[in-house]
């Protein structure tokens, strides 16, 4: 299996996931107009991996110059307060 996608940064301090860094096993990269995180939660706990090393699971992007097969493949991302995919890269 190829190796996932590291999350190099994520600046959504209101998801639950972020605590210090992105603690989901993996994220889903989604949305129509804007390529952004689908595993963005926003409740009153935190949750996720004890540490912060988060991955791309999956990317639904087709048209980004880093999507191959539905999976990232740059060598990391950045995800903004938004939970927009700062990497994102139109082919």
């Amino acid at each position: 299996m190829t190796a996932l996608t590291l999350i190099n940064s994520c600046q959504a301090t209101t998801c639950s996931f972020n605590h210090d860094g992105c603690a989901a096993g993996a994220i889903t990269v989604a949305g129509t107009e804007q390529a952004s995180c689908a595993t963005f939660v926003q409740v009153d706990v935190r949750g996720g991996l004890e540490s912060a090393n988060g991955q791309v699971g999956a990317c639904q992007h087709l048209e980004c110059v880093n999507n191959a097969n539905l999976l990232c493949q740059a060598q990391s991302i950045q995800i903004s307060d938004a939970g927009a995919c700062l990497s994102y890269q139109q082919a």
